[in-house]
């Protein structure tokens, strides 16, 4: 159960891009005491130094924005090391923290949790034997992954998520886990923050000026022939997360009193990363070209998952992602 006579609210992650909606959000409410902190004001990393703060702080709800997102240097020795320490060991120390006070902690993970092979539903009452039923008829099966799916990383930072939610729902009964999918939003605050795909493929299809040689056989071009335009990734299919409209949705999940437990958050319409830039470039009317290509034309370090569509049963859904950027577009402008 939520204390709500204790409307002290810590986000911690507050510069990042996440962190930053969250501040914001939680603070339309004036009854609620937002205390935006960073990495300058607690080392989740450091047991002693969570605990100390947030004994002294004791807020009601911490909301645990923090985290290492470089997915491919988590492949490196190092890397795996720091994300092992802030997306791992972090949350489970925050836990800790967050039952001695009585606090709810509300932690957010990611879709990369995931193998990428989702298994395939069939409808209610199939038999296995299609020559004597018609149930397949008009049946479009929703392909991905539900909160109850059994989580298998393939990648050192999908092992190093995975590891963050065990140790939240170890160390505190009173949690909400939050998965979500390739957030974009406004630019985080904090220093060296990652631009979002939508900034960088915006940025990219804005100058233009690259000529590329074709490959034979890709997107119906001839050896040799030249164009102006960007290679997309035609792969890894899943849901895009509007930072906005996941910060929203947890204050809806706290302000409910929803169940403990784990909730997917993603806006509706899953693409690939290609269909993700045909659609930016709609509504910038940017002329780019953009051409299709597999993920072997983009050799990374860390393995992703082909699919990781993360299906919301617990919520109402999100809006379309279309909308979203729409939204996110007009407010950059």
């Amino acid at each position: 159960m939520i204390n709500k006579n204790n409307k002290r609210i810590l986000v911690i992650g507050a510069n990042g891009m996440l962190g930053q909606e969250l501040v914001k959000t939680f603070k339309k409410d004036k009854e609620n005491e937002v205390i935006a902190w960073d990495i300058k004001d607690i080392d989740i990393t450091d047991e002693k130094d969570v605990m100390a703060k947030i004994s002294k702080l004791k807020p009601g709800i911490i909301i645990n924005s923090a985290a290492y997102n470089a997915v491919d240097k988590a492949e490196e020795k190092e890397g795996f090391a720091m994300a092992k320490k802030i997306n791992g060991r972090g949350p489970g120390y925050l836990a800790k923290a967050a039952k001695k006070i009585g606090a709810v902690l509300v932690h957010y993970s990611s879709d990369y949790v995931f193998n990428g092979e989702p298994e395939i539903p069939e409808p209610t009452g199939c038999t296995h034997s299609c020559s004597t039923c018609g149930l397949h008829e008009n049946f479009v099966p929703e392909i991905g992954f539900n909160e109850d799916a059994t989580p298998d990383p393939i990648s050192n930072y999908g092992k190093s998520k995975l590891m963050g939610e065990q140790e939240v729902a170890k160390n505190t009964k009173k949690y909400y886990i939050i998965r979500l999918s390739k957030l974009f939003g406004k630019p985080a605050q904090a220093e060296n923050a990652k631009k979002s795909f939508f900034d960088v493929m915006l940025e990219a299809g804005k100058k233009n000026k690259e000529v590329h040689p074709v490959k034979s056989g890709k997107a119906g071009a001839r050896e040799g022939e030249q164009f102006n335009g960007i290679r997309v990734v035609d792969e890894e299919i899943s849901c895009f997360t509007y930072a906005p409209d996941l910060a929203q949705k947890t204050k809806e999940i706290l302000e409910a009193e929803k169940p403990f437990g784990i909730y997917h958050v993603v806006n509706s319409d899953a693409c690939t990363w290609y269909e993700a830039v045909l659609e930016l470039y709609k509504q910038t009317k940017l002329k780019t070209k953009v051409i299709p290509v597999t993920s072997e034309e983009f050799p990374r370090p860390a393995q992703r998952p082909y699919i990781s569509t993360l299906i919301n049963t617990k919520l109402n859904p999100l809006r379309s992602y279309k909308d979203a950027l729409e939204e996110y577009l007009e407010s950059i402008k």
